[in-house]
């Protein structure tokens, strides 16, 4: 028990930063890298689906109440990400908390947030690519475009299965490549593409105010069908969950510390500072889109270019899709970031094979784990359909930011006198607000997502009692620690 419960100090895992890894990132490009994981499929995608099926105009209220709830963790985060500037995001600072064996099924379970958000996101570029080669006269075989075994219409009305969704796992894999060249020129690409996003965001806000028509947010909230997260306030909470998803750029950026040219200065400001700018945005969208079009007719690939047709703007949409498709590549991009240093992390602490944490002798990347993880993703994304891959993502991002509240304030008992660069306001109590959140936003999920979650925690507990807990650095080190 003592070696299942052994942690890591503060001073422990600043020391074990690797020297080798290159500091090229500043606050601005952590805040676009920010921006770029947040601002994805979100309000490209899950905005027209949860207003569609789950929460009617009222997706406004799911957005706010995603936010608030992303507010209080944010704090933590930031809190830590200065504190402790390594890679890892929650799976180290449980690691400082909790012990060895609850950092393990944390970074297990974000091994799946990352994996299945990357997947999901993948599938949603996947139909605005789709959407952009039929406007140039282009079309892929139907059978090629869609997730494993789903059941799609031809042309001539013909229905037939699905083979798997080649687009999707085609993204995955180049951008794999991308990541694997070096940090610093796919944070650049990511900027330019960030900033191409924005503005055609920015855009649609301004354009689609101005036709927005009262009556379709009539009623705001519409009633429940009887079923649980079918519209009124249930349909509100369980949209709330959902779209939540959208908002797990910060989470992924927390891996950026240790690239960070100052971290105690720049995570704060990019964590925050992303988080703030996105749920401007996201508020924004989902008010105009819902009032453009009849909510029933926004469960679409790409409800955002359907609200710009709908006004008779057709040439606009054209750079619609295109914002859609850069924006959910810049989304893809920082997932397989972040997920890839979690696993290095993770190797280098003993708890996977160190081949899996091995970094590249003249990139400096952990190139052997970016590869696997791409193949791995891009088979997800080929074969999976995009809302099983929503919700399961949820739940795992949901019990990770539970642990990270959780961290703010046992760091704060048990080590008070460390030098904290960034302190969370008013502790316990913004972290409990927090736990309290996410704990609602859970409740909003449908069952077949918390057993699958607890499936792959088997999985992960298996793995660590026979391989990890074996080799782990900490119990070779202190193996009564």
């Amino acid at each position: 028990m003592n070696s299942l419960l052994a942690r890591k100090s503060v001073s422990d895992i600043v020391g074990t930063a690797d020297p080798r890894v290159p500091k090229v990132l500043g606050a601005v490009s952590i805040v676009a890298m920010g921006i770029g994981a947040i601002i994805g499929a979100g309000i490209f995608v899950l905005t027209g689906t949860v207003a569609a099926l789950n929460a009617g105009p009222a997706i406004v209220i799911s957005f706010v109440l995603a936010a608030i709830a992303c507010g209080f963790v944010g704090l933590c985060y930031a809190e830590l990400s200065a504190l402790l500037p390594v890679s890892g995001s929650t799976y180290t600072y449980t690691y400082a908390t909790l012990g060895e064996l609850a950092a393990w099924v944390i970074g297990w379970d974000l091994i799946l947030e990352y994996a299945m958000g990357s997947a999901a996101v993948a599938v949603g570029w996947s139909g605005y690519f789709n959407n952009l080669l039929g406007m140039a006269g282009l079309s892929l075989p139907a059978r090629f475009a869609a997730a494993t075994g789903q059941a799609v219409v031809l042309a001539d009305g013909t229905g037939v299965t699905a083979i798997a969704n080649l687009p999707a796992a085609a993204i995955v894999l180049l951008i794999t490549v991308l990541l694997v060249g070096g940090t610093k020129e796919s944070v650049r690409l990511n900027n330019i593409m960030v900033a191409l996003k924005l503005t055609v965001i920015v855009a649609f806000i301004g354009l689609g105010a101005f036709y927005v028509q009262s009556t379709n947010w009539q009623p705001f909230i519409p009633e429940n069908t009887g079923t649980f997260g079918s519209f009124g306030a249930s349909g509100i909470m369980r949209g709330a969950s959902i779209v939540f998803f959208t908002y797990i750029g910060f989470d992924a950026v927390s891996n950026c510390a240790q690239e960070a040219k100052r971290p105690q200065r720049d995570m704060p400001i990019g964590i925050l500072g992303a988080l703030g700018i996105a749920t401007v945005l996201y508020i924004a969208v989902a008010a105009v889109l819902t009032g453009l079009v009849p909510y029933p007719q926004l469960n679409v690939p790409d409800p955002v270019a359907k609200g710009v047709r709908v006004i008779g703007y057709e040439w606009f949409s054209l750079f619609i899709e295109l914002g859609a498709l850069v924006g959910i590549t810049t989304c893809i991009l920082v997932l397989l970031y972040g997920q890839s240093r979690i696993l290095a992390t993770m190797a280098n602490d003993g708890l996977m094979p160190p081949v899996v944490g091995r970094l590249h002798p003249r990139l400096g990347t952990p190139w052997i784990s970016q590869i696997t993880l791409g193949v791995v993703v891009a088979t997800a994304a080929a074969v999976a359909p995009m809302d099983a891959l929503d919700e399961l993502v949820g739940v795992g991002t949901l019990f990770a930011f539970i642990l990270v509240c959780t961290a703010v304030i046992y760091l704060r008992a048990i080590d008070p006198e460390v030098h904290r660069p960034f302190r969370v306001p008013y502790v316990p109590w913004v972290p409990l607000l927090g736990i309290l959140s996410c704990l609602s936003l859970m409740s909003g999920l449908s069952p077949a997502s918390w057993l699958r979650l607890v499936g792959w925690l088997a999985i992960g507990l298996v793995i660590y009692f026979t391989y990890s807990r074996h080799h782990s650095r900490l119990g070779r080190r202190h193996p009564t620690a």
